[in-house]
C-alpha cells in the first residue's frame, strides 16, 4: 500500500479520524501556539502507529517512501507530516540525499516546537550518518525563523539518543558546542529553550567540555548583564557537577530575561550583515526523481 500514496494516505487519515481526541486538539493548541491544524492523535498513539508500520515493513525496500513522504506533507493536519518524519528516520539511512530535500523543506514550513523536536530525530540521524551534514546545521543558525535555529539545538540535543553509539562520539560535543556558542544570547525562547536541552544532552558526551562553556558563558551574561544568556546556562546546571554548578549559579544572580532586550549570539551579528538580502528567499527544490 506504501506503493500507492494516495490510498495509503486515504486509509491513514480514515485511522487518524478514528483515533481523535477534541480534549486532546485543546490541550496540543495550548501547549503549541501556532501548531496549526490537527486531528488530536495522541502522542503515544502516534508512536504506536509509527512502531508498527516498521514492524510490518522491516523487510521491505523503502523505494517508494520519498513519494509517499512528499505526499504526506500535503496534507494539511500535523499527524501526517509526524507520521512521515517516521518513515525518514529510515530513509535518511538508505536514500540520504533526496531524504535531506525532504527534511530541510519540513524544516522551512515547521512553525512549532512539537513538530521542530519531532524532525530532529531523522536531522540528527542524518547528521550523524553523513558527517558533512554538519555544515547544514551551520547554514541554519543564520536563519531569520526561530524554528529553523531551534532545530539546531534539538537536533544536536536528540543524538546521543538516536544513536548511542555515534551520537556519543567526540565530535558530537564538539560540533555541537560550537553550534550552541553560535547562537546563545538568541532572544527567542524557543531557541534558548532547544540551546539548554542541547547542553544537557551533551553532558553524556563530554561532561568537561558542558561545563568549560557554561562556566565561559556565564562570566560573559554576568559581565553585560545578558539574561537570554544566563537563562539558558542556568536551565543546564543540574546536569552539571554539584559544586561547579553552584559557583556558575552564583555568578548568574540577579541577572534575568527581560522583554525586548535583542539578540547578543554570534549568529545574531553576523546575520545582520547580510541586511535583507536573503530574506524571504527560497531556492527552487530539484524533483524527486
Amino acid at each position: 500500500m506504501a506503493g500507492d500514496p494516495e490510498a495509503f494516505v486515504a486509509g491513514l487519515r480514515a485511522g487518524f479520524i478514528d483515533l481523535g481526541d477534541p480534549a486532546y486538539i485543546e490541550g496540543q493548541r495550548r501547549v503549541a501556539p501556532g501548531i496549526g491544524p490537527v486531528l488530536g492523535v495522541r502522542w503515544p498513539l502516534m508512536e504506536a502507529i509509527k512502531r508498527g508500520f516498521r514492524e510490518e515493513t522491516r523487510r521491505e525496500r523503502t523505494t517508494a517512501w520519498l513519494f509517499l513522504v512528499d505526499r504526506l506533507f500535503r496534507e494539511p493536519e500535523q499527524e501526517f507530516r509526524w507520521f512521515a518524519f517516521g518513515l525518514l528516520e529510515r530513509l535518511v539511512i538508505d536514500d540520504p540525499e533526496r531524504s535531506w530535500q525532504l527534511l530541510r523543506r519540513a524544516s522551512r514550513d515547521a512553525a512549532d516546537w512539537i513538530t521542530v523536536d519531532s524532525l530532529a530525530h531523522p536531522c540528527g540521524k542524518g547528521v550523524l550518518r553523513e558527517p558533512y551534514r554538519w555544515a547544514e546545521l551551520e547554514q541554519l543558525v543564520y536563519s531569520p525563523s526561530r524554528w529553523e535555529r531551534r532545530l539546531v539545538g534539538s537536533t544536536v540535543a536528540t543524538m546521543p539518543f538516536v544513536d548511542h553509539r555515534l551520537g556519543r562520539a567526540p565530535a558530537v560535543a564538539q560540533h555541537g558546542l560550537e553550534l550552541i556558542a553560535s547562537l546563545i544570547g538568541d532572544d527567542e525562547p524557543d531557541v534558548q529553550k532547544a540551546l539548554a536541552w542541547a547542553l544537557r544532552s551533551l553532558t553524556l558526551v563530554d561532561g568537561e567540555a558542558v561545563t568549560a562553556l557554561c562556566e565561559r558563558e556565564a562570566v560573559r551574561a554576568a559581565e553585560t548583564a545578558d539574561g537570554n544568556r544566563a537563562w539558558v546556562v542556568r536551565d543546564a546546571l543540574p546536569k552539571l557537577a554539584e559544586d561547579r554548578a553552584a559557583r556558575i549559579r552564583d555568578r548568574l544572580a540577579g541577572i534575568r530575561r527581560k522583554p525586548g532586550v535583542p539578540s547578543t549570539s554570534r549568529a545574531s551579528r553576523a546575520a545582520s550583515g547580510f541586511g535583507d538580502a536573503l530574506s524571504g528567499v527560497v531556492m527552487p527544490e530539484p524533483p524527486l526523481t
